[in-house]
Parts: C-alpha cells; sequence; structure tokens
C-alpha cells in the first residue's frame, strides 16, 4: 500500500573523540556496512549523506564532535526492526565505547509528506521540539509512537 507520508528519523551521537583518532576506528570501520544494511533493510527511502558516502562530516551543531544521522522509512516498524534487529544492534550495544551520553534527546521521529527530504535544520528543530514538550503528533519517539497522518492509533 501506498503512503502519502514517509516516517524521516533523527538521531544524534556526541563522539569520545574526533573520528581520525584510535579511539573512534571501531566505530569507524562500521560506517561503511553499517550503512549498506541500512539501505538494503526493508522500508528504507533516503539517508543523508556527502559525496564520501556517510554524513559524518555534516554539521548541524556548534559542537564538531555532534554526528547526524538522518533517514526516511516507510514505517516506524520498518526503523525499529532495522535499529533493534540484526546487525545494527551490535553497533548499539558498543554505542557507549565511542560515543558520549547526551542530556537532551538524542532520537526524534516524524511524518513527513511523500517525496519531501528532511534537511539537519529541520532535524535540529525537532530534537529541539522533542526537548521542550516532549512527544506529539509533530515528533515523537519509538516509546511513545503517533500515527501517520490521517490514520486511527492501534490500541497496544
Amino acid at each position: 500500500m501506498s503512503s502519502n507520508y514517509h516516517l524521516a528519523q533523527v538521531n544524534i551521537a556526541k563522539a569520545r573523540a574526533p573520528l581520525d583518532q584510535p579511539l573512534m576506528k571501531g566505530f569507524v570501520d562500521q560506517l561503511d556496512a553499517i550503512n549498506r544494511l541500512a539501505e538494503a533493510s526493508p522500508g528504507f527511502i533516503w539517508r543523508l549523506q556527502t559525496d564520501e558516502g556517510d554524513a559524518t562530516s555534516i554539521r548541524a551543531f556548534d559542537d564538531p564532535l555532534i554526528i547526524v544521522n538522518l533517514s526516511l522509512w516507510t514505517s516506524v516498524e520498518a526503523l525499529r526492526e532495522y535499529v533493534y534487529g540484526g546487525e545494527h544492534l551490535a553497533v548499539l550495544r558498543n554505542k557507549r565505547d565511542w560515543m558520549e551520553k547526551l542530556p537532551t534527546p538524542s532520537l526524534a521521529l516524524w511524518w513527513l509528506p511523500a517525496g519531501e527530504l528532511p534537511d539537519v535544520w529541520m532535524a535540529r528543530r525537532k530534537l529541539e521540539l522533542l526537548q521542550a514538550q516532549g512527544a506529539c503528533d509533530e515528533v515523537f519517539t519509538f516509546a511513545r509512537p503517533y500515527p501517520m497522518p490521517g490514520r486511527v492509533a492501534v490500541p497496544s
């Protein structure tokens, strides 16, 4: 079934060191494989990337150690399966080796009309909105997902 909306997701992380430092080698060495895994996952539509194939050099925050990941998916379920299933889960388990815990939300989800692409400034605003007012129909999390516009939430 075709949809009029796609799920946009942003997640940010603060690296423990610049990416060219030995501490970050394990993270950097996995980037290409994890990006290919995302692109091959059911429900994947698009991801932010430079000509180098990743988004680690794209800055949305003053802190140069904050890395931005921005993508589009067909559904919350498709993204959840990618994030918490299979090989990506192993990367999540080792996140503390390379990334610091942020005091603000590091993940935000929102519905975007099909055909539109999110940008880092939109993503930053969504993270700020989530921080300011919590999950709502404009921005939410896996823990408190909101239905696609025009759809009724299914009780869990």
